[in-house]
């Protein structure tokens, strides 16, 4: 039998309150102290809305534009606008510009998410386009600048936004990791994470009773709406997800901001606020949920496979995580934020603010998000060559106390070039090449810890050839230690086994 929920009040009635100037509206943190304060019950007969909001990256965001038409005309078969990529694959001067397009000149610096800040910011934009011509449209090119007023439509639309939660990153390698979750330090140097938690909106209604189709709600400084569930939306892990729009021309550049990730790529931070009709007992015992009560999983970013893949290190919260230390491992590693609470909190108080003052009201969703969806992994068929594949098992090791002229000998005597070093139970604490050998006799130095590299490149055995194949380029380096989860060493990688076994083979990496 289907729970009976007892219904408050509806969307309806709400907006006449506003419409009178009668509505009650809290933000999701007034919510938390209200329950606290005086209970469920009261605070469920008392308040009509309670807003929301989030300011994180959303790399999943882009912008549809239309340039209209010069004359003489032009199918815009190739476009840029500051040098960023837009995608053409549309009608003659329609095209969509992603946040994570880069500039194809300044690279990292710049991409879509700083051009569309731009665009809001009232700035002027290089518009840049190529054509092959044809008797309807027969200009080739064209360049010119254009602002955000200059377009006929520039659409706001984002594919997926809003993250009800978000795994949490660190790192258990002992290198650097640049990723989309930020600046990954070794050996659990740091903690980072993503959403505003009991701010987060999917968090204040994780049953999508009142968020669906149709759903009004502040976006990028404007009015935006839902417009369906978000791409790789995953309702049953906890992992919804939302598709919104809006019009740009609306907006404000406080609330999308281009950004950098360093050596990862560009994205666009975007404001999301939605409110929450208390309509019944249940929303209004999820817009009071806390973030104690919100679990993160902490994630191994060291490990080289698809994000649900990823060892989890610890399951921890949303308080933890923002107190700014996380306890692991028996020490207290920093966490931080990729994501604004601060913005998040001004968001939820202008879209209340919006509400009191009668220019905003909520609308009924057409129909609900959905609450059941599989998430599938991208299939590759055909066999991907992994480092096993490839590599030497017969690894010659040494350990950090052997002198240099007897392991020089060794390397001589069977021919390679790369030596790990490792403690007495072949753990992997450094690597000597045969360059670095030659180079330490020179100078009369004794023992393989006085010259061994201490920070070493490392790959796992089911690693995909082609990605330790761009770390290796990356570093400037011809061979890499394969090792197991606890830093064994098991292998040995070098550009010589790749060139004989895989481009030997006929199959190039």
């Amino acid at each position: 039998m289907t729970e009976k929920i007892e219904e408050l009040r509806t969307i309806d009635e709400i907006n006449e309150k506003i419409k009178r100037g009668d509505a009650v509206v809290l933000t999701a943190e007034e919510m938390i102290k209200l329950v606290e304060s005086s209970g469920l019950e009261v605070a469920a007969k008392e308040v009509d809305i309670v807003t929301t909001g989030t300011f994180g990256a959303m790399c999943s965001s882009g912008v549809f534009l239309n340039f209209g038409h010069s004359d003489p005309p032009i199918k815009m078969a190739r476009c840029w606008l500051n040098d960023v990529p837009v995608y053409k694959g549309l009608a003659a001067v329609d095209g969509y510009l992603g946040a994570t397009a880069m500039s194809e000149t300044r690279g990292f610096e710049y991409g879509g998410g700083h051009v569309i800040e731009d665009l809001v910011s009232g700035k002027e934009v290089v518009l840049r386009a190529e054509s092959y011509g044809t008797d309807c449209y027969p200009r080739r090119h064209i360049e010119t600048t254009i602002t955000l007023e200059d377009l006929n439509q520039a659409i706001l639309v984002n594919p997926r936004n809003c993250y009800q939660r978000y795994d949490a990153a660190t790192n258990s390698s002992d290198r650097v990791l640049y990723t989309y979750m930020g600046t990954l330090l070794p050996n659990y140097g740091n903690i980072t994470f993503s959403g505003a938690g009991q701010l987060n909106p999917l968090c204040k209604d994780p049953n999508y009773e009142t968020i669906g189709l149709g759903t009004r709600i502040f976006l990028g400084g404007g009015i935006g709406y839902i417009i369906g569930e978000g791409t790789q939306h995953s309702p049953g892990a906890g992992f919804g997800t939302l598709m919104v729009k809006g019009d740009l021309k609306q907006m404000n550049s406080r609330y999308l901001r281009g950004a950098t990730f360093h050596r990862y790529g560009t994205t666009l931070y975007v404001g999301i606020g939605i409110p929450i009709p208390i309509i019944n007992m249940r929303v209004a015992k999820t817009a009071a949920t806390r973030d104690e009560e919100i679990t993160v999983n902490i994630r191994d970013y060291a490990v080289p496979t698809r994000p649900d893949l990823r060892p989890v290190v610890k399951k921890t919260t949303y308080a933890e995580l923002r107190s700014g230390k996380v306890s692991l491992n028996d020490r207290d590693v920093p966490s931080s934020s990729l994501s604004s609470y601060k913005m998040a909190r001004e968001i939820a108080e202008t879209l209340k603010k919006w509400i009191l003052e009668g220019t905003f009201f909520l609308t009924k969703p057409i129909e609900p998000l959905p609450r059941q969806r599989e998430v599938k992994p991208l299939r590759v068929r055909g066999r991907e060559i992994r480092v096993g594949d490839v590599m030497s098992r017969n690894v010659v090791t040494a350990r950090p106390s052997e002198d240099i002229k007897t392991v020089a000998s060794k390397l001589v005597e069977k021919g390679i070039d790369h030596l790990p070093v490792v403690d007495d139970e072949g753990r992997l604490i450094g690597i000597v090449t045969s360059w670095d050998l030659a180079k330490a006799i020179a100078h009369d130095k004794r023992r393989l810890e006085e010259i061994m590299t201490r920070r070493v490149i490392t790959a796992f055995e089911n690693e995909s050839i082609d990605v330790v194949v761009h770390r290796m380029a990356q570093y400037n380096i011809s061979g890499v230690p394969v090792v197991d989860r606890l830093n064994h060493v098991i292998g040995i990688l070098t550009t010589d086994d790749i060139s004989r076994k895989v481009v030997g083979g006929g199959r190039a990496v």
